[in-house]
């Protein structure tokens, strides 16, 4: 999509910070951290959010939750603790119009999720 802010990032358009990546995601430093850790994994393929997964190839998800994973352990917060986030829609706060995880930690989160 030539429009979408995460696709531009992965076709080297606009620079970005690689913390992970791998054939089918890429990881990168979010610009305005809610946590010491904040990291976005994004797919290669494009789409709008999780309202779409059934549309991504097979093993795409899977590949999310692996490379959140492996941020989250590169980053020395797998054994403290992390968080993934995924906003879906304008109500959640979705501003990129792209499907994305926050890998968050390296403080203790809030006992609320709302």
């Amino acid at each position: 999509m030539k429009d979408c802010l995460f696709c531009r990032i992965l076709a080297g358009e606009i620079p970005s910070q690689k913390v992970y990546e791998d054939d089918l995601t890429y990881a990168f430093r979010d610009i305005h951290p809610m946590a010491p850790v904040h990291v976005l994994v994004v797919p290669r393929t494009h789409v709008t959010s999780l309202n779409e997964v059934n549309q991504l190839p097979a093993g795409v998800l899977e590949a999310c939750l692996k490379s959140a994973a492996h941020v989250a352990e590169a980053e020395g917060i797998g054994e403290s603790g992390w968080r993934l986030v995924s906003n879906c829609g304008s109500d959640a706060c979705q501003s990129v119009p792209h499907l994305h995880f926050h890998v968050l930690g390296g403080r203790k989160m809030e006992d609320s999720m709302a």
